[in-house]
């Protein structure tokens, strides 16, 4: 009997492209992966990671990206143009576009490289956390589309629940949590970077509350090459996001991410918007 194939994951097909040129991608927003204002950003921004990575051209494998949130996605097809700005002996520099209707909307640059053994040592430590499966999955609102395809567990820094009165101010922005695939998925980088996008904005836990807030810009560093980031399978990986300072409309946003192994996968850092 013939076996019918599995059906692809929701997260691959949010982040399919399909090459029309050299370097040159048409895309679709997926609403599976909606926020509330357009696509979550996460999933933007791993589209963009995955058009440098299906470019012919394409040397090693990445090591850090930036993607700079200009203007509104609207749903619908995009096109996306990734180019190679300088390819060095180890390190290789990209440009990335993503347009729709011939207005730039999202920016990004990207450093992809070719790894090698050497003196490793890692300062920062994992925070505390009980097992992954000792917590309670937690859901997060309705509108908020793109966290349905997340098993996302809180170790502290829960989403507040103003509605039902047992939200206030917070002394930190600290959020610690256990996060996956849903359903599970096998981590490569594409995955990595959107799990980087999960934490929602820490003035909602400061104020207690939700108010207009956007990224406009993050960075995401790979600390793990992609021997280490298929070590991990489907495993829930730990996060851990703060925010330094709040003022004048914007806020920066730093987080970690670890592998059960205690390994640390990737850091990154945005600068938010916000109205309070």
């Amino acid at each position: 009997m013939t076996q019918l194939a599995a059906p692809p994951h929701p997260f691959d097909v949010a982040v399919e492209l399909d090459s029309f040129d050299a370097g040159r991608f048409h895309g679709h927003t997926d609403p599976a992966y909606a926020n509330m204002v357009g696509p979550f950003g996460g999933i933007t921004a791993a589209t963009l990671l995955r058009a440098v990575m299906q470019h012919p051209e394409c040397l090693g494998e990445p090591l850090s990206l930036t993607v700079n949130f200009a203007g509104p996605i609207a749903d619908g097809p995009y096109d996306v143009s990734a180019y190679p700005t300088r390819t060095n002996r180890a390190t290789q520099h990209w440009n990335v576009e993503l347009t729709q209707d011939g207005a730039v909307t999202t920016t990004a640059t990207a450093v992809f490289g070719v790894r090698r053994q050497t003196w490793s040592s890692t300062e920062i430590t994992p925070p505390t956390a009980p097992a992954a499966d000792s917590i309670a999955p937690q859901s997060f609102p309705d509108a908020i589309a793109w966290a349905r395809n997340y098993d996302i567990r809180f170790v502290e820094g829960s989403i507040p629940a103003p509605e039902d009165g047992t939200a206030g101010e917070q002394p930190n922005s600290t959020t610690t949590l256990w996060v996956r695939d849903t359903p599970p998925r096998p981590l490569d980088f594409p995955a990595l970077t959107a799990l980087c996008d999960v934490f929602y904005p820490r003035v909602f836990l400061r104020l207690g509350r939700y108010l207009p807030a956007g990224t406009i810009s993050l960075t995401v560093y790979f600390h793990a090459d992609s021997a280490s980031i298929a070590a991990q399978s489907d495993n829930a990986v730990l996060g851990t996001a703060r925010t330094q300072r709040f003022g004048n409309g914007y806020f920066d946003q730093s987080a970690e991410i670890w592998g059960r192994d205690g390994a640390l996968l990737a850091t990154t850092h945005q600068l938010v918007y916000f109205k309070a």
